[in-house]
């Protein structure tokens, strides 16, 4: 039998998932920073409006190649940050 929860005990709780969220928008946008100046991106005179629609156009098609199957023949082979070809590394994301 499930045990009745105080209010404070919601609320802490809420107040945890909260700090989580704010945790994981921070990672997810310092991930984005770190890609962005390692491209070059950061540098460049960009319009917000303008990085919407390519932000807006790269989610396209992942979430094109997400409903085809483990990203199929929708998406395009990653480069190495030099320019060069081959095989990539995996970089970790976490901290």
């Amino acid at each position: 039998m499930a045990t009745k929860s105080s209010i404070s005990d919601i609320d802490a709780q809420i107040e945890k998932l909260r700090d989580r969220k704010r945790t994981l928008i921070v990672k997810s946008a310092e991930r984005f920073a770190r890609a962005a100046t390692k491209s070059g991106l950061a540098e460049m005179e960009i319009t917000d409006e303008e990085l919407d629609a390519v932000f807006g156009e790269i989610a396209a098609r992942f979430r094109k190649g997400e409903k085809e199957g483990a990203f199929g023949s929708t998406a395009l082979p990653r480069r190495q940050a030099s320019g060069g070809s081959g095989t990539t590394a995996e970089v970790s994301h976490d901290e």
